[in-house]
């Protein structure tokens, strides 16, 4: 597996402690991490009230489940686009300013 492929794993990781605020594996210890989702392909829980384009990006990062893992990730680049989509359309969609 690439270190760049890794590194968008990792990456996915801080979207998602972004999203929820929250530790992840915050009851884990580091060994139990690495069994957890190197051996048993565990994946931190996604909120069912994350925002769609959040979770999607999340899990594209986190790409699981198939014979093309992790090679089906996401590179930096095309997730750096799918960000700048997304504060696109909040901009437009909810501005968070007063005019």
């Amino acid at each position: 597996m690439s270190q760049q492929m890794r590194n968008v794993y990792s990456f996915g990781v801080v979207l998602w402690e972004l999203a929820t605020l929250k530790i992840p594996w915050n009851d884990l210890n580091p060994k139990q991490v690495i069994a957890a989702v190197g051996f048993m392909n565990q994946r931190n829980e996604i909120p069912k009230d994350t925002d769609p384009l959040w979770a999607s990006l999340i899990e594209s990062c986190w790409h699981r489940g198939s014979a093309c893992q992790p090679k089906c990730r996401p590179t930096f680049e095309e997730v750096l686009e799918k960000l700048k989509a997304m504060l696109r359309h909040n901009f437009v969609q909810k501005p968070t300013y007063d005019i």
